[in-house]
C-alpha cells in the first residue's frame, strides 16, 4: 500500500468512525506485522513503523528492512482481517467510554425491532437493548417510535458493546423531572427520595431552599403542564408529589395523602409505625392493591401499618396518653398544600380508583348504604314532629276560638249597659212631667 493510500485509509476512518489517527495507525501497524509473520515466520526483531507524516511504511523482518510489496497476497488479506480487528476493538472501547459516564443518564432513541419479548432501539451509531424486564406493565411500543430510556448497564461483548436501557427504574422519573422542570435541572429543587412502582404509580417527595419558591407548584406547572408530559412519557403512571420534611411525623402524613390521619404511633427502635385512621379514611390510606401504604413505606423508610379508629377510641387514647404521636402538625401541612396543586391534577384520579378497587372500601360501601337508610328512617320521624306542630295549630286556632267568643259576651255586656242607660232617661222625664 503506497503512502498516499495509508494516509487517506487514516483519515476516512477517523471521520467516519471517530477514532483517533493515532489508534488507526496502530492498527494498520499491527495488521502489517502479522503479515510479515505470516509469510516469514515470526521473530523478536520483526518490527513494522509508519511515518505519521508522510505515511511512508518500513518493514524489519529479523533484523533486516524488507519491501512491503514482498509480503504476498495472502499476507496481506490476513494483515487486512487484523486491521479491521483492531479497528472494531477501538470503536468498541470509544463507545464503551463515551457510554460510561452516560450510566444512569436518559437517552432518547427510536424504536428499531424487537427481538422476541425484548426490544432493539437505535441511539445512533450504536444499539440499545431493552429486555422486557425494563419496560413497565402495560407499556406497548411501536416501530419507529422515539422513547426515553435510562442507561442501565454497560458491557463489552466480542468486538460490541452492549448497552442495557432501562424503563422501570426510580432514576427514570428524576431524569424526567430535570429534563422537563428547569428549577430541578438548576438545583432549585431537590428531589429528595423516590419511591415507584413502575407503570402504577411514583410518590416522589421534593423540597428546596428557596422560600420564594413553590416545589411542590413548580413540579406540577400552571394547570398540570410540566407535570402532565412526564405522565404521558410514562404511559399514564400515576405521580404523587409531596413535600419533604425532616420530620418523620410531617412526612408519613404528606406520603399517606390523600387520606387524613387521626393519631400515630412510633417505635424508633424497629422503624416500624401504627397509623390510626377514621374508618372511611382506611381505604384511602392503604390505596388500590395497598400501594399508597407500600410506597409510603418506602419513602419515608418506616414500616407502616393502617389501623382504622372511631372518635370514641381516638378520645380515649388521647386521655390515655398511650404513647401516641399527636398530629397537631394538620394545620400547618394544609397551610403549606393549599397553593399547591399536586392532587388537583393526580391524586384525584387515583383515589377514586382506591375506593373503587379497594377491598375496604367495599365492605365500607353498604356501611354508607346503611347510614343513607337511617337517613331515610329519621326522615319520617321529622315529618311526625311536623305533624305534631301541624297538631298543635288548630290548638291554637281553638284559642283564638275561644277568645272569639269572648269578645261577643264583651260586646253584650257593653249592650245591656246601654240598655240600663235609657231606662234612667226615661224616670228622669216622668218625674219633670208630674
Amino acid at each position: 500500500m503506497k503512502s498516499e493510500e495509508i494516509l487517506r485509509l487514516v483519515d476516512t476512518i477517523h471521520r467516519s468512525k471517530e477514532i483517533e489517527k493515532e489508534v488507526v495507525f496502530q492498527g494498520i501497524e499491527a495488521a502489517l506485522l502479522s503479515a510479515v509473520r505470516r509469510k516469514h515466520g515470526e521473530s523478536e526483531e520483526d518490527n513494522v513503523v509508519i511515518d505519521r507524516e508522510t505515511g511512508v511504511t518500513t518493514v524489519i523482518q529479523d533484523g533486516q528492512e524488507i519491501d512491503p510489496e514482498e509480503l504476498g497476497r495472502l499476507a496481506a488479506m490476513s494483515g487486512k482481517q487484523v486491521m479491521f480487528q483492531k479497528i472494531r476493538e477501538a470503536e468498541r472501547d470509544r463507545i464503551f467510554e463515551e457510554y460510561e459516564d452516560k450510566i444512569g443518564q436518559l437517552v432518547s432513541g427510536v424504536v428499531q425491532r424487537y427481538e422476541g419479548p425484548n426490544l432493539i432501539v437505535s441511539l445512533g451509531r450504536v444499539e440499545g437493548f431493552l429486555p422486557r424486564s425494563e419496560q413497565a406493565p402495560g407499556e406497548r411500543f411501536r416501530v419507529g417510535e422515539r422513547i426515553k430510556s435510562l442507561v442501565k448497564d454497560l458491557q463489552k461483548s466480542a468486538n460490541r458493546v452492549k448497552i442495557t436501557l432501562s424503563r422501570t427504574d426510580r432514576e427514570l422519573v428524576k431524569a424526567l423531572f430535570a429534563l422537563e422542570i428547569p428549577e430541578v435541572q438548576d438545583n432549585v429543587i431537590e428531589i429528595k427520595i423516590i419511591a415507584r412502582e413502575a407503570g402504577y404509580r411514583t410518590k416522589i417527595a421534593v423540597t428546596t431552599y428557596d422560600t420564594n419558591v413553590d416545589c411542590v407548584g413548580a413540579c406540577v406547572g400552571v394547570r398540570g403542564s410540566r407535570i402532565k408530559n412526564i405522565v404521558d412519557e410514562l404511559f399514564g403512571e400515576k405521580i404523587d408529589i409531596v413535600r419533604w420534611n425532616e420530620s418523620d411525623e410531617v412526612l408519613i402524613i404528606q406520603a399517606l395523602k390523600p387520606a387524613e390521619i387521626s393519631t400515630m404511633e412510633l417505635d424508633d427502635d424497629t422503624r416500624k409505625a401504627t397509623i390510626y385512621v377514621k374508618p372511611d379514611q382506611q381505604s384511602l390510606a392503604i390505596g388500590k392493591r395497598g400501594q399508597n401504604v407500600r410506597l409510603a413505606s418506602k419513602l419515608t423508610g418506616w414500616e407502616l401499618e393502617i389501623e382504622p379508629i372511631t372518635d370514641e377510641e381516638l378520645e380515649q387514647m388521647r386521655k390515655g396518653g398511650a404513647g401516641e404521636v399527636e398530629v397537631d402538625v394538620d394545620d400547618e401541612v394544609a397551610d403549606e398544600d393549599a397553593e399547591s396543586t399536586e392532587e388537583t391534577l393526580l391524586a384525584q384520579e387515583t383515589d377514586e380508583e382506591t375506593v373503587e378497587d379497594s377491598p375496604e372500601a367495599e365492605d365500607e360501601a353498604p356501611a354508607e348504604e346503611a347510614d343513607d337508610a337511617e337517613t331515610e328512617d329519621e326522615a319520617p320521624a321529622e315529618e311526625a314532629d311536623d305533624a305534631e306542630t301541624e297538631d298543635e295549630a288548630p290548638a291554637e286556632e281553638a284559642d283564638d276560638a275561644e277568645t272569639e267568643d269572648e269578645a261577643p259576651a264583651e260586646e253584650a255586656d257593653d249592650a245591656e249597659t246601654e240598655a240600663e242607660d235609657p231606662a234612667e232617661e226615661s224616670t228622669e222625664e216622668t218625674k219633670s212631667e208630674e
